[in-house]
């Protein structure tokens, strides 16, 4: 602890040996927390598949979602479940539910061939875990991603054991190693806490991911984990870090965390590309007092020429909003 922070003690974190830059495809999968850091990298414009299934919160649904793109399972009407006029999947956060069967298809096997695709090509493999609790759908026995409001009673609730989330989390290793050798396999458990299982059953369920995740460790040296829950817990440690809620994280903890996040995994080089992408999100949300003016033509004009400078050395880059913007304000 620094003599300075006697109030706080900060959670380090080491450089990693691999890191991401703009050529690297990164996959998040998991729960909001990997939607927090997966939406910063997408701003920061990073090749990035964020939750092709929607926000998963529990072990063996995220597990469940890798195995779909693996095999490349395509949905049929009988994968979905109707309830309240509402076409919906058990595998899919909500967003992914249409009363019309044909578009509740059509986005969950876009979803699909999107992260399909991603996932072949990826380097980087985030997995967010929010909780050991799993609900599973009386009718069949298997755990589901997402109750989608039906009544508690069709379902049956029980933790995972650390045992069970080490045996299918090895065997999906295990194959994700063959298919994709090099992929590097980074785990984080959310800090975002799952109140309605009460204090207790929130911190034991922490517990049992954190403890899970160790014996993964163990067994898989070359896998990775980020403390974004030690650092929200241990680090920044005060409710002011959090939204209204007092559950979700705000603004300025999911800047501190993403801070940790480019600490140990973006490296100089990275970090002069993010500071020109930076700028340019900046002046595109520049709203001008003299649109039309000659020096904000010509502002607009520099803007664009330093988009088209980058997209010539990261042609995948895809900076469309922002040109968007740019015109739309010049007019």
């Amino acid at each position: 602890m620094k003599k300075n922070d006697i109030f706080r003690t900060e959670v380090e974190v080491e450089p990693s040996k691999y890191m991401i830059n703009h050529k690297t495809p990164v996959m998040f999968l998991g729960s909001c927390f990997a939607d927090n850091i997966g939406a910063m990298l997408v701003e920061k414009k990073f090749p990035v598949c964020v939750n092709p299934f929607g926000v998963i919160y529990n072990p063996m649904s995220v597990k469940q979602s890798l195995d779909i793109l693996i095999n490349k399972k395509e949905f049929q009407k009988d994968d979905l479940y109707q309830f309240n006029n509402q076409w919906i999947s058990f595998c899919h956060h909500s967003r992914f539910s249409s009363p019309d069967l044909k578009n509740a298809l059509e986005k969950i096997n876009s979803g699909i061939d999107e992260g399909t695709d991603f996932l072949e090509s990826t380097k980087f493999l985030f997995i967010t875990f929010g909780t050991a609790w799993v609900y599973e759908w009386k009718e069949t026995g298997k755990e589901v991603s997402n109750c989608h409001k039906i009544p508690a009673g069709k379902f049956n609730r029980r933790m995972l054991k650390p045992e069970e989330i080490l045996e299918v989390w090895g065997e999906i290793i295990e194959k994700l190693k063959v298919q994709l050798p090099g992929l590097k396999i980074i785990f984080t458990v959310s800090p975002v806490r799952h109140w309605k299982d009460s204090a207790e059953g929130n911190m034991v369920s922490k517990s049992v991911l954190l403890y899970a995740i160790h014996l993964l460790r163990e067994k898989f040296p070359d896998t990775d984990y980020f403390p974004s829950y030690e650092i929200m817990m241990d680090d920044l440690r005060d409710y002011r870090f959090y939204s209204e809620d007092m559950i979700h994280l705000n603004s300025i903890a999911v800047n501190y965390i993403w801070q940790k996040f480019d600490q140990r995994f973006i490296n100089d080089e990275t970090r002069e590309v993010l500071k020109k992408v930076d700028e340019i999100n900046r002046a595109a949300a520049h709203k001008p007092f003299h649109p039309g003016s000659e020096d904000h033509s010509e502002f607009v004009k520099k803007t664009l020429q330093k988009i088209s400078h980058i997209e010539t050395i990261f042609p995948k880059m895809d900076f469309s909003k922002e040109k968007q913007q740019l015109q739309a304000a010049s007019a």
